[in-house]
């Protein structure tokens, strides 16, 4: 028996379901775990008839703090507050403001990724994640 004990799914021997391996991919298995507090053993329950869906464009998506499609820009706190920009249509850099695609963005709530307005394509760490240099990349869901 299981029953939901604060962020768990607990048995009554404290076993927790748990995401194998703690990775965050489409169709992983779970597994009945010792209860811990990693994020990969924590839950949320919606109930279906309280569920409000998927934000649509020019809504707030919470989870993410960001409008759905609705364009924005990225302005560094650093003195001369530069804008997160594009340059040789994949590296991030900053700039002074332009107003060109480069510089514009949006949330794009079917991939939940930040893409730039230039040509549709999200944010990605270069090297798939083994670098520590931001450059924009084919869609791909994947945060390294």
């Amino acid at each position: 028996m299981f029953k939901y004990d604060g962020a768990h799914v607990t048995n009554w021997k404290g076993k927790i379901i748990e995401v194998n391996g703690c990775t965050d991919g489409e169709g992983r298995h779970t597994d009945a775990v010792n209860k811990h507090d990693k994020l990969c053993g924590q839950w949320d329950v919606v109930y279906a008839d309280e569920w409000k869906g998927e934000p649509g464009p020019g809504e707030f998506n919470e989870n993410f703090g960001l409008y759905v499609e609705r364009p924005f820009y990225i302005v560094s706190e650093l003195p001369k507050h530069r804008y997160l920009d594009i340059i040789n249509n994949r590296n991030l850099v900053i700039k002074s403001k332009n107003g060109r695609n480069t510089q514009t963005w949006y949330f794009h709530q079917q991939s939940l990724t930040i893409r730039t307005k230039l040509n549709n394509q999200s944010f990605d760490i270069h090297g798939s994640g083994k670098n520590k240099d931001m450059q924009i990349w084919s869609t791909n869901s994947n945060w390294w």
